[in-house]
């Protein structure tokens, strides 16, 4: 490893799944950035007044996909990337049903939570499983001198 760091032993499908985050993350926040009025346009919703608010939000999801892809390389070593990926995808959609419930949100938003947050649970949740797993076994996530 060009770091001289040895990677902390994972599943190969952990790091299949942060990289197709990563990609994905990358994709719906690059478009988002780009063309900030296709979700609305999609669901039928009026475009917000502020659309570069909008794209900040794509500029968000895209920096996920960095991290993610970075967190890829190496998940166990990684985990706060995934547990701050994690956080998110639990915090959006509570967001969400509780801008529906205050009627603050309209329904149509929720297509996104499938693909943007719930696919996610499960692989993330297993990660940071692994990874503190590996922790109460004595394993060391800091860098080697």
């Amino acid at each position: 490893m060009a770091s001289g760091v040895a990677p902390t032993p994972a599943p190969l499908w952990m790091s299949r799944w942060l990289v197709a985050a990563g990609v994905y993350n990358l994709a719906w926040g690059g478009l988002t950035v780009l063309v900030p009025n296709w979700l609305f346009d999609l669901t039928g919703l009026a475009p917000p007044n502020y659309p570069f608010i909008w794209q900040c939000v794509g500029m968000v999801v895209g920096v996920y996909g960095i991290g993610y892809l970075a967190a890829s390389s190496d998940p166990v070593r990684h985990w706060p990337i995934v547990l701050v990926g994690l956080l998110g995808k639990v915090f959006g959609p509570l967001g969400y049903a509780i801008g529906l419930v205050r009627g603050d949100v309209p329904p149509a938003f929720g297509w996104t939570l499938p693909t943007n947050d719930l696919l996610w649970w499960i692989p993330f949740a297993l990660i940071l499983l692994h990874a503190w797993r590996l922790r109460g076994r004595g394993a060391s996530f800091a860098p080697h001198e």
